[in-house]
């Protein structure tokens, strides 16, 4: 293991807590590590991977608080966006991708973190913004978060029901895009093993950690991880 790997895998700990914690934040936080480490062209499917299992893990203990209706709405617009969006950045420049990654996680974090709130999301057109927005995302750079964040901030489900409802879509999400993203990468044991360890930490803290308290702080490491991604591209 390289000195580059340890803040990957610290990142993937981190991610797979804060996704267990409050429903989302795995893409957001290990992404850019991972992404910078391995490049785009591997980085991505090797995030979609281990973004089922940061789902699925906490999704075993609390599937009977999901909202599969709720799930379903978002899902339709993402899957059907998700394969053009995959035909049209085949043979794009990786710096181009890993640039357009790094932006696209900033403006999350921005959008986010501001708390915005939208009429438009409210409505049934919203759901098709959020699932085709988060497709394009997801595909691009493995965090297709942000848009979904915002449907489920508007949205006013209760703690359980909207970390459940998270989980089951993000786990339908990465497990589709996988299939459609070209360089199926298999995840490290290191890398398996970092992310058991932050979801176990983060369904611990879940019933006990403050929802703001965790979002804070997973905006914060991706802000950071998106700057550094970057700046690895252009540099």
């Amino acid at each position: 293991m390289t000195g580059l790997e340890l803040p990957a895998l610290a990142a993937v700990a981190v991610g797979a807590c804060a996704q267990a914690a409050t429903g989302m934040g795995f893409s957001l936080v290990a992404a850019p590590a991972l992404v910078a480490l391995l490049g785009p062209q591997r980085g991505v499917p090797t995030v979609l991977l281990l973004a089922v299992l940061a789902s699925v893990l906490p999704l075993s203990r609390g599937w009977r608080h999901a909202r599969p209706r709720d799930a379903g709405r978002l899902l339709v617009p993402a899957l059907l966006g998700m394969p053009v969006v995959a035909w049209l950045v085949r043979g794009v420049d990786t710096r181009v991708l890993a640039v357009a990654t790094g932006c696209a996680v900033l403006a999350g974090v921005a959008l986010l973190g501001r708390g915005v709130r939208w009429p438009l999301l409210r409505r049934p057109a919203g759901a098709w913004c959020a699932g085709l927005a988060s497709a394009g995302l997801n595909v691009v750079g493995g965090v297709g978060g942000p848009p979904i964040g915002l449907y489920a901030a508007n949205a006013g489900w209760p703690g359980q029901e909207s970390r459940a409802t998270l989980h089951a879509f993000f786990l339908v999400q990465n497990v589709a895009t996988t299939t459609a993203v070209l360089g199926f990468v298999l995840p490290s044991w290191p890398a398996v093993a970092a992310l058991v360890c932050g979801a176990v930490a983060g369904m611990a803290l879940a019933p006990r950690l403050s929802t703001g308290a965790a979002r804070t702080g997973v905006l914060a490491v991706s802000g950071a991880g998106a700057l550094a991604l970057i700046a690895t591209a252009v540099g």
